[in-house]
């Protein structure tokens, strides 16, 4: 059984799509300003800002906010607001900001091979350590909608580009949409592929799937698929379907919607897909007091990590020892935050994170980049990478919210 297959998509109709789609919930935490402007382009109109939770706004209002994500979701179901197109997958190309084009296919992995425990040796893993307490808040909207919405984008190893750059025939087709996305996001097109298509597809997937097996030397515990974005979401998909299955001891599980999670494939080794790293941010703090504190971790011949605080800048040397500087660094400020006042935050870019730092009893470090070659052996000698290691490209970059599926009956 292939671990990535067809979905259920449903898609908006007769709506400005400029508008409905926006971009992923965990993207802009720092900066409600941006979430703010997006609520006023979209105004009145149908939009997938109605059906997700901004982490930005996860302080304030939360019973009612979700209450009110249900209430949307089952309202544009009743309206017939969606088309859907039944047992496809959807062709992707993402043109951003410099010109580069992205490609992927949007489908369903099976939720039963996939596991975000460090130890895993499932065929679909994540890429990072998953903060567990993340979770609940994100089971508590996902237990009553009728709709999933995704921002998770798997990764595929395929160096020899034959999974899914070859779907690119498919543009001789008229798209399913084409258009500019809000706020600096680029532009975004996408195919519908079934068919004939759908089965060439397919087959490249599994000859990929069986290479990775034999490059592995196992047909059981290869890694086949790495979550690059999103994880947390995933996470929480996959135990809201366990918990349904306890709900359901009677009942097949391959006849739960919630067995399926929608995520969108992309190959690790396109030029177009760049790593770039997550900084540290920390708020409410006292800026000096850490930076003592980190002193201790440093070596003449260490790697270098640049911080700044308010208007003052400097360098940090930090004696990693084979490790990546963001696991020594998060290490060292879990330890400190443990005993010193003060909220950490990951933040994208480095402009963002100088404008951030600037703030008064805050202190942020600029992380240098990992080499993305390294990624699919890293988690199979190695497992999970510490949380928030990378990010694939910038916030503006992330996937928006567009495709729907309905994950209850």
């Amino acid at each position: 059984m292939r671990s990535f297959t067809s979905a259920n998509i449903l898609l908006p109709r007769n709506v400005e799509l400029e508008k409905w789609a926006v971009i992923a919930c965990d993207q802009f935490t720092s900066q409600p300003e941006y979430w703010n402007r997006a609520k006023e382009m979209v105004g009145t109109c149908p939009s997938t800002l109605s059906l997700i939770y901004p982490e930005v706004w996860l302080g304030s209002g939360r019973e009612q906010r979700i209450r009110d994500i249900h209430e949307s979701m089952r309202k544009m179901l009743e309206n017939g607001l969606f088309t859907s197109y039944d047992g496809v997958y959807v062709y992707v190309e993402r043109t951003l900001k410099d010109g580069s084009v992205r490609q992927g296919v949007v489908g369903c992995i099976d939720l039963e091979r996939y596991d975000y425990h460090p130890e895993s040796k499932a065929a679909i893993r994540a890429t990072e350590k998953t903060v567990t307490e993340r979770i609940p808040p994100r089971m508590e909207i996902r237990r009553g909608a009728l709709l999933e919405l995704s921002h998770v984008l798997l990764l595929c190893s395929d160096e020899k580009r034959q999974v899914i750059e070859p779907m690119a025939e498919l543009k001789k087709e008229a798209p399913l949409y084409d258009f500019d996305l809000m706020q600096g996001g680029g532009h975004v097109s996408g195919w519908l592929c079934s068919g004939t298509a759908a089965a060439r597809f397919e087959a490249a997937l599994e000859a990929y799937e069986h290479q990775m097996m034999e490059q592995q030397g196992t047909a059981d515990s290869a890694l086949l698929y790495a979550v690059g974005d999103g994880n947390h979401s995933l996470a929480t998909a996959k135990e809201c379907y366990e918990e349904e299955k306890r709900q359901n001891p009677d009942r097949d599980p391959k006849t739960l919607l919630s067995r399926y999670a929608m995520v969108e494939l992309e190959n690790v080794y396109s030029e177009a897909l760049q790593f770039e790293p997550i900084h540290r941010l920390v708020k409410g703090t006292d800026a000096k007091a850490i930076l003592r504190q980190l002193e201790a971790l440093c070596a003449p011949d260490g790697t270098e990590v640049r911080w700044m605080a308010g208007t003052e800048s400097g360098t940090l040397r930090l004696s990693c020892q084979g490790k990546l500087p963001v696991a020594v660094l998060q290490d060292a400020l879990d330890r400190i935050l443990e005993d010193c006042p003060g909220e950490m935050d990951y933040i994208h870019g480095e402009e963002a994170l100088t404008s951030l730092a600037g703030a008064e009893n805050a202190v942020g470090f600029l992380l240098p980049g990992m080499d993305k070659g390294e990624l699919f052996p890293g988690i199979i000698h190695g497992g999970v990478l510490p949380r928030k290691t990378f990010s694939m490209g910038h916030a503006e970059e992330k996937r928006y919210y567009l495709e729907a599926r309905r994950i209850r009956e």
